[in-house]
């Protein structure tokens, strides 16, 4: 900290992390360490097939190598930091580590949500509009769509970032958290957060509501579209290609809502980091798996590039 007159400005913060389980940090970077390897391994392999295989160059899987790609940078932009302040008997992060590393989260985590939101609209063209899914989802919009999802992201972060370069830090320094996130940024300001925390509510009502009203919307539409299918089996097929969707959109906005609203409710505790760690760490893992599990397209993607592999 420096010290001018009677004001003390924070340079750095102390992450508290998990270090008040010290029986078990060997096991839990054991954990995590296994958990990131492989959300990496298998959303980098997902864009890897998805690029080498033609087949599979439709919008649906554009999108799904797009958000491939915003996971890998959404856990990247935490857990490296907390795996190597497991071997740190003091866990510090600068004042401009903390917030590059809140900017690359917020952007990453908002960008989410846009193109899961544009996923949603993929597949009600699909279901509803099969006819003119071609010319309605057509390379050009998915490219616009793609890129709107990253600069909307970019934006509500930038204006995060521009209210909490606002902020003072002068009294406690201590993040009762393993990465800096901004409700505990808040609660350690000298100074008053209330407009922020306007801004903060006006974001949530933008990125979380419209973007959830959105996709209710567009499911609502693709269910009437599935109970107008006479055969079972059509039905099936159909409600098929929206459940893997539907199971990321459930798991990213359950598991966020719940953590920020219990921390907000009860403050920072053991239970909200590790209930962090799901949304963070677990559900970008996941992505992949939850897409590929029983996807068709998928399995025999893979067969493909095996044969080809062979005969190289």
């Amino acid at each position: 900290m420096n010290r001018g007159g009677n004001i003390t400005e924070v340079t750095y913060f102390l992450l508290l992390g998990f270090s008040d389980f010290p029986r078990i940090l060997p096991v839990l970077f054991l954990i995590f360490l296994v958990i990131y390897i492989t959300g990496l391994t298998w959303n980098l392999s997902l864009i890897f097939l998805i690029r080498m295989d033609s087949l599979l160059h439709t919008p649906m899987y554009f999108f799904l190598s797009n958000l491939s790609f915003i996971d890998m940078c959404y856990v990247t932009s935490t857990v490296p930091k907390m795996l190597f302040n497991f071997f740190q008997k003091q866990q510090t992060i600068t004042f401009l580590g903390c917030t590059v590393q809140y900017f690359i989260f917020s952007t990453t985590g908002l960008s989410e949500s846009w193109l899961l939101t544009a996923m949603a609209y993929d597949r009600y063209a699909a279901i509803c509009n099969p006819l003119l899914y071609s010319s309605i989802m057509s390379p050009s919009l998915c490219g616009r769509m793609a890129l709107g999802a990253y600069m909307t992201g970019l934006s509500g972060s930038i204006s995060q970032l521009c209210a909490l370069l606002q902020l003072h830090f002068c009294g406690p320094n201590v993040i009762n958290h393993f990465f800096c996130d901004m409700p505990q940024l808040l609660k350690l300001s000298c100074t008053d957060t209330f407009f922020i925390q306007v801004m903060l509510a006006i974001l949530s009502l933008v990125f979380g509501i419209t973007n959830v009203l959105i996709i209710l919307i567009s499911y609502g539409y693709i269910v009437i579209s599935i109970m107008k299918i006479t055969s079972a089996k059509g039905r099936s097929k159909a409600f098929n290609t929206c459940a893997s969707h539907l199971t990321a959109v459930s798991l990213f906005y359950t598991s966020g809502m719940f953590v920020y609203l219990s921390s907000s409710s009860s403050g920072s505790s053991s239970f909200d980091r590790f209930a962090s760690v799901l949304y963070t760490v677990v559900i970008p893992m996941m992505n992949p798996l939850i897409y590929s599990l029983r996807n068709r397209d998928i399995k025999d993607a893979l067969k493909r590039l095996q044969k080809k592999g062979r005969h190289c």
